[in-house]
């Protein structure tokens, strides 16, 4: 399992690779989205019960 601050790396490492093109950012920006959910303790995207902070 990875730490919260492997998790914050990887997510600091994603950010650098934004392009400013939302079509290109997408897939980056949903993978940074589900690991700011494992940092903050929020259910990820692939389990059966709603996010209720965006409403995934």
């Amino acid at each position: 399992m990875e730490t919260k601050e492997e998790v914050l790396a990887e997510i600091e490492k994603l950010k650098s690779q934004l392009t400013g093109d939302m079509f290109q950012d997408m897939e980056i920006k949903d993978t940074i989205h589900n690991l700011e959910m494992k940092v903050n303790g929020v259910k990820p995207m692939d389990t059966h019960i709603d996010c209720i902070g965006c409403g995934s």
